[in-house]
């Protein structure tokens, strides 16, 4: 079989770097989508026959159909497309502004749809190709502090489960990827808005601490969630959702546990108010 060609946005370092490398020892041949051409180049001079680069902003728009064409034009196909650019955003949800809320949508659900149906016509035709999208475990439950951040995974997450039946019969598959707390650039100083005041202190300040404190202490190994990717993507029937460290698992299950109870709580009340049969 011929090597897969993967087209990986935010491709420079964390999650994106992890699978970039996975990757490359699986003897496939990434495109790093990145922002700054430089950020990826010992990739490249490691690997200079595996590794090509294409300049991209996510949140360009009008870049994102010229990008596509050029790696199809480069490499002829786009096999699996990892939409992985991202990054944190804490904070009560009253003192998230507009700006710093409506960049993260952008960047987290607005600009993967954009390259995602940029690439499927591509796809569709050769009846072939995988979708992975780059969630957190965030996306499936939210809680104080992250009310924006789990806003743009939730928007991605249930966008993404709809594409999945819809592209399926053209053999194009959809993995959303929940990661919980991994050792990557999430939790540095600067990518937190970590501001917080008396109003929020006993609900937020906890989040925003916990947060801050873990950085370079988190349980998840970035290499070890790659090569979990890798062998969903290779799986002959990879599951819609995947997640990622023993937490997300675990927080995932409860908050499921947490809503079967509240249904059956209130299924009563909830079926009482169809016109009567």
């Amino acid at each position: 079989m011929s090597p897969r060609v993967w087209l990986i946005t935010g491709a420079s370092s964390g999650f994106g770097r992890a699978i970039a490398e996975a990757a490359l020892s699986a003897g496939d041949v990434v495109v790093a989508a990145v922002r700054r051409l430089d950020s990826v180049a010992d990739l490249v001079a490691a690997e200079p026959d595996r590794v090509t680069t294409v300049q991209l902003d996510i949140t360009d728009h009008a870049r994102i159909s010229a990008a596509v064409d050029e790696v199809l034009a480069r490499h002829g196909r786009i096999d699996v497309l990892v939409n992985n650019a991202g990054r944190g955003l804490a904070g009560a949800a009253e003192q998230v502004g507009d700006k710093e809320l409506r960049g993260l949508m952008d960047l987290h659900f607005f600009g993967p749809v954009e390259l995602t149906r940029a690439v499927l016509p591509h796809m569709r035709e050769r009846r072939d190709g995988t979708i992975v999208q780059m969630s957190s475990q965030a996306g499936r439950y939210s809680f104080a502090g992250i009310s924006g951040y789990s806003a743009t995974k939730f928007a991605l997450e249930g966008w993404s489960e709809g594409v999945a039946p819809e592209v399926a019969p053209f053999g194009i598959r959809v993995l959303i990827v929940e990661p919980g707390a991994f050792r990557t650039s999430f939790n540095e100083p600067g990518v937190l808005l970590t501001e917080n005041n008396e109003t929020y202190q006993d609900t937020v300040g906890p989040v925003l601490s916990a947060l801050a404190g873990a950085n370079g202490v988190q349980p998840g190994d970035p290499v070890k969630a790659a090569a979990a990717i890798l062998s969903a993507v290779d799986a002959k029937e990879p599951p819609l959702r995947l997640p990622l460290g023993n937490d997300a698992v675990d927080s995932i299950a409860a908050s499921l546990k947490g809503s079967r109870v509240e249904i059956f709580e209130w299924e009563s009340l909830a079926r009482s108010t169809d016109f009567p049969a």
